[in-house]
């Protein structure tokens, strides 16, 4: 019998290492912990989104919600009147209006039998004439810039007022424009006159003696 070999003692197995602890944490957190690169990317597409909707919100204030311009309230179908700090008032159409000027066309003012162009007048019942600009001594041309600082106030007028209704007479009257005569002796205003405050308007053709305006019948 062979005992070569009978004081080897058999090898007995590796026992298993125990687990590093910080090793084990480590692999958890990392299983455990979010893509931060794709959070970020979501996070950063949720602002822009909500600068987009600020700014689009803020265009919509600003066009729809915030104060009108001046010039948005003319109602470009009617005719307006501009009362002028002087007591003077035109009426026509505003073509344009800005913080420095008023641009008035189809002019008319009103003219007492006095010869006086204010909009007040001296007695109850004094007549007042529509004339049409453009046939005064210096014949200016159906237009009128008129500084900001001198407009008191400015309004649309109604169709059915006694100036609108004036003034549609006239240019049915005149479809070809206001002719004028020579300015030396007379000059040509509508054919329509209105009365002061309390009186109702009569249709009448109306000549007064002044110099340069002598309103007569087209």
């Amino acid at each position: 019998m062979d005992f070569s070999n009978r004081n080897i003692q058999p090898q007995q197995a590796a026992a298993p290492s125990a687990p590093n602890p910080a090793t084990g944490a480590l692999a958890k957190n990392k299983r455990n912990r979010p893509d931060r690169g794709k959070w970020g990317r979501i996070g950063a597409v949720v602002l822009i989104a909500a600068v987009v909707i600020l700014l689009v919100a803020l265009i919509a204030l600003v066009a729809f919600g915030g104060p009108k311009d001046e010039d948005s309230y003319v109602d470009t179908n009617k005719l307006q009147a501009v009362f002028l700090n002087t007591g003077q008032v035109y009426f026509g159409n505003i073509k344009s209006l800005n913080n420095k000027y008023y641009v008035l066309t189809n002019i008319y003012y009103l003219q007492t039998s006095g010869g006086s162009s204010s909009a007040s007048t001296s007695s109850a019942n004094s007549s007042v004439t529509l004339v049409k600009l453009g046939c005064e001594l210096h014949e200016p041309y159906d237009q009128m810039v008129i500084n900001s600082q001198q407009v008191t106030f400015w309004e649309n007028l109604q169709t059915n007022g006694q100036v609108a209704k004036a003034v549609a007479t006239f240019e049915k009257d005149n479809p070809n424009g206001q002719k004028c005569t020579d300015q030396s002796s007379s000059s040509t205003s509508t054919s329509n006159s209105v009365q002061s405050a309390g009186n109702s308007a009569t249709p009448s053709t109306t000549s007064t003696g002044t110099t340069g305006t002598t309103p007569t019948k087209p």
